[in-house]
This record gives C-alpha cells, structure tokens and sequence, in this order.
C-alpha cells in the first residue's frame, strides 16, 4: 500500500466506503426478514445480527491494526466512532419517518432505553480500563476487557428476557396503528442468508482495505494516527449505520434502526478484548485525552436518547425531535472542544 500513489489511495479509501453503503442495505433487509423469520424483535435483532455485522469494519480494522502494530488508530477508530455514530440518529428523525413524531417517540417498546444504558455501562469501563496499568493483564486478557464482555452479553440476556415484557408493550400497542406490518421476505430463506453473509463478508473485505489506506493517508496528510481514526476514518465505517437505519425507518422498523445504531456501540468496545488477544498488549491504557474525551460525549448523547425514549415526547423542532436537536447541538460543541483536549 505504501508503494502506491496518494490518488490511488484516495480512491480505494472512496470504494471501499461506496461498498460499505450498498453492504448496509444489503444486512439491513435481509437482518429484517430473519428477524420476522425467527420471530425476534427488532430490539434484539438489531442487537445481534445487525449491530454486530454493521460493524465488521471495525472488527477488520482492530485485526489489522493489530497485525501491523498500529493499535492508535484502531484504539480511535472504536471510542471516536461512537459518538459520531449516535449522531446518524439525528440524520434518520424527521422527514424520514412515517409517522409525525420523533424518532425517539416511534419506537415501540422501552428495550432501547435498556440499550442506551447498557452502552453507558460499558463506555465507563472503557474509561476505567483506560487508566488501569498497561501490565495488569490475565491470559493476555485486562480485567476491564473481561468486565466489559460480561456487561454487554449481561445486557444481550436483559434485552432478550424483557423485550415482551407486558408493561414494556403499551408504547407497542398505542403505536400499533400506525406501524407498517413486517414486509414478507421477498427471496426464500436459504438465500436470505446467502445475501446476509455477502454482505457482511464485502463489509468486512473493505474494513481492512479501510485500515490499510487510512494508515497511509493519515501519515501522508501528517495526521495523528488517532485523531485520523477518531474523525475521518469513524466517519466512514460509520455508514453502514447510516445506510441499514435509512432502509430501516423507510420501512417503519423504528426500532430496529436505533437498535442497530446503539447495541451496535455497545458491542464496539467489545473489540478492545480482540486487539488484546491479538496483540498480545492491552489496547485500552493506549487510550489518549481525545479517546477519553470522545468516550464521555458518546455516552453523554446516548443518555440523551434514552432519556427520549423514556419520556417519549412528541414535540418535534426543525423536522426533528427535541432530543435530536440538543444531541446535534452536544455534538457541535464537543467537536469544538476536542481541538483544546491534549
């Protein structure tokens, strides 16, 4: 890679980004006809299969980083990718939805509330695990990695015990009316699956070539390896999210778009126990100032979405909702901060 020119690195940076947008849709309708298939809510299949494949480029990422010892980026590309990624939330409420209300609001059921808090859990070990010795490790494992592991499966078990919950199904019911039925797979199920894991390998093919191009870019440009994995480089593993919640809310699969958006964040520092694995060095004590900082405003959005989810209210402001709003306005201001965090 490093033998090639700046404008054919640009240019594999742009196609794999392109192929990464039509994987999104690819994982988003097929994810929604094994949802209906199995019977699973979208809450949990937006948890699971979604969320876990949109990110695959992050998974090629940390693997390749780890593999060429660049784990800066990689260490960026996780904490920073989160905050940004919650913003796409913004990018879904409003004139894509079907209904007149907030995104927030159009959800059926509390499960993403749960989501959202089990995502601020695991950001915060990501926090404790970041100022904990380099060396305190256990068969090439940190106690932080283990413990995050353990937050997100423990959250997967809450998801899947309370998604049919009685008390959880009023918002379902009084929405009821309003919510499109599950659109019937249009390709039989066997194939289905084919078209979920074409997808989901084209996503993770161009995560490496992500990784391997943004490495160069980033050392040509004379760009900090993390600040490049933070902004840029989130931005763009960023759209599968952006792709499978604009197929999701078009076909009124509220949920399942915000699901796959915050489960999805949740499972991102998951990864951090990979790179360790692989790299045999703990990857979260590499974490700098703006990886912190980056951590702290994605969990600070995300309680702001949860905190919508809760309250449900259906007052809407510029096409949006209002937490949609403050969480465009938080994200403005953070960015703005993060050029004086050191």
């Amino acid at each position: 890679m490093e033998s090639l020119s700046s404008p054919v690195v640009l240019a594999l940076f742009v196609l794999a980004g392109a192929i990464i947008w039509w994987a999104g849709i690819v994982l988003a309708s097929t994810t929604d006809a094994i949802d209906a298939h199995f019977g699973w809510g979208e809450g949990l299949g937006g948890a699971v299969f979604l969320a876990i494949a949109t990110n695959l480029p992050e998974v090629a990422i940390v693997v390749a980083g780890a593999w060429t010892h660049s784990l800066g980026m990689a260490v960026g590309n996780l904490l920073g990718g989160i905050a940004i990624q919650t913003v796409v939330l913004v990018i879904l409420d409003g004139p894509g939805l079907r209904v007149k209300m907030p995104l927030s609001s159009s959800v059926g059921s509390l499960t993403i509330a749960l989501e959202g808090f089990v995502l601020i859990v695991v950001l915060m070990l990501c926090m404790l695990g970041a100022l904990s010795p380099p060396n305190l490790m256990v068969a090439r494992m940190t106690p932080a990695e283990i413990a995050i592991v353990i937050a997100w499966l423990g959250g997967l078990w809450l998801i899947q015990r309370n998604e049919d919950r009685g008390a959880w199904r009023v918002a379902r019911e009084q929405l009821s009316e309003n919510l499109p039925l599950a659109p019937k797979p249009r390709h039989s199920m066997p194939r289905v699956f084919a078209l979920f894991a074409a997808g989901a390998l084209a996503t993770l093919i161009c995560g490496v070539v992500l990784e391997l191009t943004s490495s160069v870019a980033a050392d040509r440009f004379h760009m900090e390896g993390v600040l490049f994995g933070a902004t840029i480089l989130s931005a763009v593993t960023a759209l599968p999210e952006l792709t499978t919640g604009l197929y999701a809310v078009r076909a009124g699969r509220y949920e399942l778009a915000m699901s796959d958006i915050i489960a999805g964040n949740a499972f991102l520092p998951v990864l951090f126990l990979l790179g360790t694995l692989l790299s045999g060095k703990a990857l979260l004590p590499d974490a700098q100032g703006p990886d912190l900082y980056l951590t702290a405003l994605g969990a600070l959005l995300t309680a702001v979405y949860g905190i919508g989810v809760i309250l449900r209210s259906r007052r809407m402001v510029l096409g949006a909702g209002i937490d949609s709003i403050l969480v465009l306005i938080l994200y403005a201001i953070g960015i703005g901060g993060l050029f004086f965090v050191r």
